[in-house]
């Protein structure tokens, strides 16, 4: 009792433990989730040991719904939303360890308890998954428009705290002084967003947007999960092996998603904490993260007007199809060639002196 009474203690007071053990919490968390995926695999198939035939599909699976997991990371919603969300905290003087972690987790939720209720023969959810059903729009409804509206809000944030870093970036070449404080974001839109955003505090609030992010089910891979995960009971494979499935693509999803987070807010705190060096570099990254996810805010809001109104004009119903799933692997580029050319030209100035 005294050592769950310490645990809960640690737990509430978490954002006050070393970087280094919140990090082992983190990847440890990934790490149970890769567990259970290979445990319930194992579990699974040894009550398929009559079925030969049905073994190889089980682990066939397994493997697609981890490599799917791991594409669907890379959607650029995905980097725009945890991009922007650990600016935000780093911002704050906060160290983000977890915002990838969280959002991943509450994204993964959706599909564990979906790969639950199929598991349970549970009808009602193939009239969510099917296209055009009601239930399915609504679900859709909400997913575009949390997202698109997020992402909006976090695109405005750091859209002023770019227009500030460009501002002081000339101040500098003119010779003025630079604080750490001048990079923050200011001004009436700063201002205007304070209320909305001020519910996003910590890493942890960011689980419930990653749920509302994947109540839509209008991503491939989930939906293609979903439909593996009925075929397969179909076939008569086992519902441990079949949980296996949402396990592994959430297993695979947090992975990426959390190495993105940890990146982003290592890259974030090089550019606040050492501004007179990286001063360029700031401009660079939060330029490129409020221009990411105002991009994919309009495109989203495009497809969640379009879907709501059955709208037919051509902009709306252009945007409302647009895919971005590779998208992602793009706006990761940018980030590691800006992180790139920045340490080499903070080596070459350190060459230099």
């Amino acid at each position: 009792m005294t050592a769950l009474t310490g645990f809960a203690a640690m737990y509430r007071d978490r954002e006050k433990l070393p970087l280094r053990t919140r990090l082992l919490f983190t990847f440890g968390a990934v790490a149970a989730l890769h567990i259970a995926a290979v445990v319930l695999s194992l579990l699974g198939s040894l009550s398929l040991q009559g079925l030969v035939a049905a073994q190889p599909l089980a682990f066939g699976l397994v493997i697609t719904a981890y490599v799917a997991g791991i594409k669907h990371s890379y959607d650029w919603d995905h980097i725009a939303a945890i991009d922007n969300s650990t600016r935000k905290f780093v911002a704050q003087h906060k160290d983000p360890v977890s915002v990838g972690f969280a959002f991943s987790l509450g994204h993964s939720s959706v599909v564990i308890l979906a790969g639950l209720l199929v598991v349970a023969g549970a009808t009602l959810i193939g009239q969510f998954m099917e296209d055009g059903t009601a239930g399915n729009k609504v679900l859709g409804l909400i997913g575009s428009g949390v997202s698109g509206l997020f992402l909006l809000g976090m695109g405005l944030f750091n859209g002023s705290a770019f227009m500030r870093a460009t501002q002081v970036y000339w101040s500098v070449k003119a010779g003025a002084a630079i604080s750490a404080e001048d990079l923050e974001a200011k001004g009436f839109v700063a201002r205007l967003l304070a209320k909305p955003l001020s519910k996003v505090e910590r890493p942890r609030n960011i689980y419930v947007i990653g749920f509302l992010f994947g109540l839509g089910f209008d991503t491939a891979t989930t939906i293609g999960l979903l439909v593996v995960t009925t075929t397969a009971s179909i076939a008569g494979v086992s519902p441990l092996a079949l949980m296996a499935l949402p396990f592994a693509f959430a297993a695979a999803m947090t992975l990426c998603d959390s190495i993105n987070g940890v990146a982003m807010m290592k890259m974030y705190n090089s550019a606040i904490n050492d501004p007179q060096r990286k001063l360029g570099f700031n401009v660079v990254i939060t330029g490129i993260s409020a221009v990411s996810a105002l991009f994919i805010s309009v495109i989203t809001l495009g497809g969640f007007v379009n879907a709501a109104f059955e709208l037919e004009d051509p902009l709306t119903t252009w945007l409302g199809g647009i895919d971005l799933g590779d998208a992602g692997l793009f706006l990761v580029g940018l980030f590691l060639i800006a992180w790139a050319v920045s340490a080499w030209r903070a080596r070459s100035l350190g060459a230099r002196s």
